[in-house]
């Protein structure tokens, strides 16, 4: 799937909490959209502390895998 928006970079610190939460490889698992719209989200907060309320409701997400910026998400296939 090519992405109409330009792709976000991961910053260091969402990095650091995929591998030491375990999550990783749910973020990986999940389709490149989720990915980039969840970077987009966390990128774009002016605050710390909506950075970092954002990163924990990402992390709660990739841990259910059912869920996708507060909507029912199944994964296809």
């Amino acid at each position: 799937m090519t992405l109409t928006r330009p792709t976000q970079p991961m910053p260091g610190f969402v990095a650091e909490a995929l591998d030491e939460s375990g999550l990783r490889a749910a973020y990986e698992a999940r389709p490149d959209y989720q990915r980039n719209d969840y970077l987009r989200w966390i990128n774009q907060a002016k605050r710390e502390a909506t950075r970092q309320k954002r990163l924990a409701q990402m992390l709660d997400e990739l841990r259910s895998g059912d869920t996708y910026m507060n909507m029912p998400w199944r994964k296809r296939g």
